[in-house]
C-alpha cells in the first residue's frame, strides 16, 4: 500500500480481521478506497465479500485498522460508524415492507431536509408510488428504495452490497445507471458479481479469496486477464457478464 494511495484515500484498511459465531471468515485483509468513482470487492462465493462489508460497519466482530477521512473508525459500534459518514445498502435490501415508500425514505432522514431533490431526480417512479407499501414493490423496486434510502443523506462514502442479484435486465440497467451518477459525487465500495456491471462502474478491483485479498488492481486490465478466471472462474472478456 503507497503512501499516494494512502494520501488519496477515502478509507483504508489493514490487517482486517471479523469472525461470525467465533469462526473466522476475514483473515488479515488490507487495501484502500479512493476518494473517487467506485471500487469493486470481487470474489466467488462465501469467500468473504459480505463479511468484510459488515466489518468494516462493526456490524460482526472484527479487529484491525480501519481509517475513514484520516479518522480511526474501527473501535465505534455500527450506528456511530454511520454517523460518520458512511452509508450502506445490503445484500437484500431491508426495507420496511409495512411501511409506504415514502415513510421508507423519511425515516433515513437524520436533520431537517436530506437530499430529497437528488433522489427523486434519480428515481422518478419512487414519487409514483410514494404512498404504495414497499413490501408490495418488486424485487427491483425495493433496491431504489434502498438505494434511495442511503442517499436521503449526505454521505462521504457508500458500501453497496450485490445491488443488481437477482433483477431482470432492465432494472440491472437502471441501478447500474443509478449507481453511476451517485459515483460522480460520492465514493462507492461496491459488492458485484455481475462483472458486465462491474466493467462499466469500476475504476479499481479488490479480490477476495478465503477471506483474504489475493489481487488489487485496474478493474479493466483485471477483467480482461487471467486472473479473472483464476479467481472467479469465469473467462475473460467483454462479455463476461
Amino acid at each position: 500500500m503507497s503512501e499516494q494511495q494512502q494520501d488519496t484515500a477515502v478509507l483504508s484498511v489493514r490487517g482486517l480481521f471479523a469472525s461470525v459465531a467465533g469462526q473466522q471468515v476475514v483473515e488479515d485483509v488490507s487495501f484502500t478506497v479512493a476518494d473517487t468513482g467506485v471500487t469493486a470487492l470481487l470474489g466467488r462465493n462465501g469467500v468473504g465479500k459480505t463479511s468484510t462489508i459488515k466489518a468494516l460497519l462493526g456490524i460482526i466482530d472484527r479487529t484491525g485498522e480501519i481509517t475513514y477521512r484520516g479518522s480511526s473508525i474501527d473501535k465505534l459500534p455500527t450506528h456511530r460508524v454511520v454517523q460518520r459518514g458512511i452509508g450502506y445498502v445490503p445484500e437484500d435490501r431491508e426495507v420496511f415492507g409495512s411501511l409506504t415508500v415514502e415513510e421508507n425514505l423519511r425515516l433515513a432522514i437524520l436533520g431537517d431536509s436530506g437530499n430529497r431533490e437528488t433522489v427523486d431526480r434519480l428515481f422518478p417512479e419512487l414519487r409514483q408510488r410514494a404512498k404504495q407499501q414497499a413490501g408490495t414493490l418488486s424485487g427491483g423496486q425495493q433496491q431504489m428504495v434502498a438505494l434511495a434510502r442511503v442517499l436521503m443523506e449526505q454521505r462521504g462514502l457508500l458500501l453497496v452490497d450485490e445491488p443488481t442479484k437477482g433483477l431482470a435486465p432492465r432494472i440491472v440497467t437502471e441501478v447500474t445507471e443509478a449507481l453511476k451518477a451517485v459515483a460522480e459525487k460520492t465514493p462507492v465500495l461496491l459488492v458485484e458479481q455481475n462483472l458486465q456491471v462491474v466493467r462499466d462502474l469500476a475504476h479499481s478491483v479488490i479480490v477476495l479469496s478465503g477471506g483474504r485479498v489475493v489481487h488489487t488492481g485496474d478493474a479493466r486490465e483485471f477483467l480482461d486477464s487471467d486472473l479473472v478466471h483464476r479467481y472467479l472462474g469465469v473467462t475473460a472478456g467483454k462479455d463476461d457478464a
